[in-house]
């Protein structure tokens, strides 16, 4: 280990790893925000890579970063800028030295800044530093090398050696935060599992990288520790990102419902890892299809709600518009169904590494006719799966399909999550019909209290039913092209979406009770809000913070708390979706608005600029 008397205690660091995509980046900083919060540390993370399969080694459009923030306490993001920026070759310098904090360091591969290097990243010098106006400590090591003369005896041909260099860095980063390897050592083991030769390279790698920073006199004059939170809940954590909380959630619903799971999809950036979660868990019944396109993913997940299935798809913004139609046929015909939009950047292709609030509107409203849907916005990583959990329910509850939106900041994304104890999950009650409604039942029959119809699944003796497309007579289930009838129909199936307001929990406003300010957001925009916030309130300013997960119905009391406050900011990752949203269903309040569609996650402290402007007005 490092010595003591030169290690400093922090509350929290940012690291940031950077390279070219065949770097192992995201491993690299997978493995180091997995041993913190292994160790009782809370993180969050942020994922950024370019959209090209492959770019060519060393230019600028094919970088790829992995940022985490580490914590005593709690962090709701993956931080502003950095303390620690490994940038393995010029590139990555060029295009993410802005991330590095003036105080922070940056560790370069000084292997990989040779003129041919530099050429490719578009320096007009041999000195980058200075051409771009760094002025925080840069610190040279030859990871290259070091990993080439580490593994001169492996038998590994020379690209697979220069594979291992992103554990060579990161072996030097566990040195200067003090990170025990032996973890590190464990996930590498079973990420290589099926190649013990490799596995072995990277740890012999891993080590000297340690033993770099532990043995040489580098600049880096300190090493650091970040102390556990002490106050933190006693229980099993894992480091989770959003796809596969949002698999687990879908997984404990079915649990819990008494049904058999089934998600009909087709592989998209950024919601695929959704799809290939659930594959691995045939053992607990679960069903997946990977269909030829958009269409047959949803047109079989509404086959699947028809036989009885709790039914699933996944997608992102260009997959909602080719399900249009079938999320529509699981609208008249009022079947549970639950559609997952991990949101992009758009429009079209656009931006589909990169992260947006793009599809609000598209969820609400984008389809024909009268069909309303119920829409909820998971939050951050960890509430995807809570956030999964709840659309299940309402869908199955209520008959419905549910539009679930995540973004991909948090679908890729990480965090510390604690394993939840499932008894103290809600049960997930179907509508099923019984045998006392035999007589004189139809496919429209409901429950008075809250308009959702009753649940016949095929094969049920004695209810033998059919429904489709077409609109059904709401009192014997034949098709019915009469003009009352379908205005019933459309008001009823309105006001069943609407009684949901009354099973979600109400809106709850966090910060000043006292608040001049109320800033309001939506979905995977969060935990940068609530910083804002917290900030602002440190800084003598009186600001309060509602924030939605339950969109369409809103929760009952959202008029009265927004009309508490004399200036409200709407922030969002769009041009003001939800804000118009607010604007259509609360009549009379008065909205500013703050808008990013930048693909990138807000930054904290120009949201505490810019709310302060508007607040000071």
């Amino acid at each position: 280990m490092a010595n003591t008397d030169k290690t400093k205690s922090m509350d929290q660091i940012v690291v940031r790893f950077s390279g070219d995509s065949g770097d192992g980046m995201q491993l690299a900083g997978n493995i180091f925000s997995t041993i913190s919060a292994t160790v009782g540390n809370d993180i969050c993370t942020f994922p950024d890579y370019p959209a090209d399969i492959r770019a060519p080694q060393g230019v600028l459009t094919g970088v790829s970063g992995f940022q985490v923030h580490i914590g005593a306490d709690k962090v709701h993001t993956p931080g502003d800028k950095c303390d620690i920026l490994i940038a393995m070759n010029p590139a990555a310098l060029k295009t993410q030295h802005k991330f590095c904090k003036p105080t922070g360091a940056i560790i370069i591969d000084s292997d990989s800044f040779t003129e041919k290097d530099l050429q490719k990243a578009e320096f007009k010098t041999d000195d980058p530093i200075a051409e771009l106006g760094i002025t925080c400590e840069v610190v040279p090591c030859p990871i290259t090398s070091m990993c080439q003369e580490t593994l001169k005896d492996s038998g590994l041909d020379n690209k697979s050696i220069l594979r291992c260099k992103n554990m060579l860095a990161l072996g030097l980063v566990c040195w200067i935060y003090n990170r025990d390897l032996s973890l590190a050592e464990n996930m590498i083991r079973a990420k290589f599992a099926k190649k013990p030769e490799v596995a072995e390279a990277n740890i012999k790698v891993l080590n000297a990288g340690y033993n770099m920073g532990h043995n040489t006199h580098t600049s880096i004059a300190h090493t650091y520790t970040v102390e556990s939170d002490a106050e933190k809940k006693r229980g099993r954590y894992m480091d989770i990102n959003g796809n596969k909380a949002t698999a687990y959630g879908l997984i404990a619903a079915a649990e819990k419902a008494g049904m058999q799971l089934f998600l009909g999809s087709y592989p998209i950036t950024p919601a695929t890892d959704i799809l290939h979660e659930l594959a691995k868990h045939k053992s607990l019944g679960v069903v997946t299809m990977q269909a030829e396109d958009e269409i047959a993913g949803c047109a079989s997940a509404v086959g699947a709600a028809y036989a009885g299935a709790l039914a699933c798809t996944s997608t992102s913004g260009p997959g909602i518009c080719l399900k249009s139609e079938a999320i529509n046929l699981a609208v008249i015909t009022e079947l549970p169904l639950v559609i997952i939009d991990v949101q992009r950047g758009g429009p079209s292709t656009g931006l589909p590494t990169k992260s947006e609030q793009t599809d609000l509107l598209q969820a609400l409203y984008g389809r024909n006719g009268e069909s309303p849907i119920p829409v909820i916005a998971a939050t951050s990583p960890t509430n995807c799966f809570d956030a999964a959990f709840n659309a299940c329910k309402i869908a199955v509850e209520h008959m419905t399909p549910v539009i679930l939106l995540t973004d991909a900041f948090i679908a890729n994304g990480s965090a510390a999550w604690m394993l939840p104890n499932i008894n103290e999950y809600p049960t997930i009650t179907p509508p099923y019909v019984t045998p006392e409604m035999m007589d004189g039942w139809s496919p429209y029959k409901r429950n008075p209290e809250n308009d959702v119809r009753y649940w016949a699944v095929p094969g049920t003796p004695g209810f033998t039913h059919r429904i489709g497309g077409l609109e059904k007579s709401a009192a014997t289930g034949a098709i019915s092209n009469d003009p009352d009838n379908h205005h019933n129909m459309v008001e009823t199936r309105a006001r069943k979406v609407a009684n949901i307001a009354k099973d979600i929990p109400q809106l709850k406003v966090e910060g000043n009770e006292n608040a001049d300010l109320l800033i309001v957001g939506f979905g995977g925009t969060y935990g940068h809000l609530y910083e804002a916030m917290q900030q602002m309130n440190q800084e003598g300013k009186r600001v309060a913070l509602a924030h939605f997960q339950y969109i369409n119905p809103l929760p009952g009391n959202t008029a009265e708390v927004l009309k508490r406050y004399k200036k409200i900011i709407v922030a969002e990752q769009n041009m003001g979706q939800f804000a118009n949203y607010l604007r259509t269903k609360i009549k009379g309040i008065d909205i500013e608005q703050y808008n990013e569609v930048k693909g990138q996650p807000f930054n904290v402290a120009t949201l505490v600029e810019e709310f302060t402007k508007i607040m000071e007005g």
